[in-house]
């Protein structure tokens, strides 16, 4: 199976995308005494290059994936990313609460790949 292929290929532009929405939503918060109108447009430029990925993941996945599907790939990428994010730039700790309510969304996910339930 290509990188390239409809199965794979939206998972990558998926993982880029929500690399660039992590830094755009919680990037500034390592600095803040930045106004928070500077904020807010620096964050919509990153977010834009966020779009130029999700929106052709989405388009090239559906067929391949339905679109919970899809939106259930983003939010386990968005959660892995965050988690990253939150402890190696914002310097934060992460917790077995956290563990486990992100361990029961993987749950969600599953069944969401798993099918209807018989």
């Amino acid at each position: 199976m290509s990188l390239l292929s409809p199965a794979v290929l939206p998972i990558l532009l998926l993982i880029g995308s929500n690399l660039f929405m992590t830094v755009a939503w919680y990037g500034h918060l390592k600095f803040p005494g930045t106004a928070l109108w500077v904020a807010v447009m620096v964050s919509w430029g990153i977010a834009l290059v966020e779009y130029w990925l999700a929106v052709p993941a989405n388009r090239i996945g559906y067929g391949t994936y339905s679109a919970a599907e899809l939106k259930t790939i983003q939010e386990v990428i968005s959660l892995t990313v965050f988690a990253g994010f939150a402890v190696f730039v914002l310097g934060e700790k992460l917790t077995w609460n956290h563990g486990i309510g992100f361990g029961l969304i993987g749950l969600g996910a599953f069944f969401i790949f798993k099918g209807p339930l018989k």
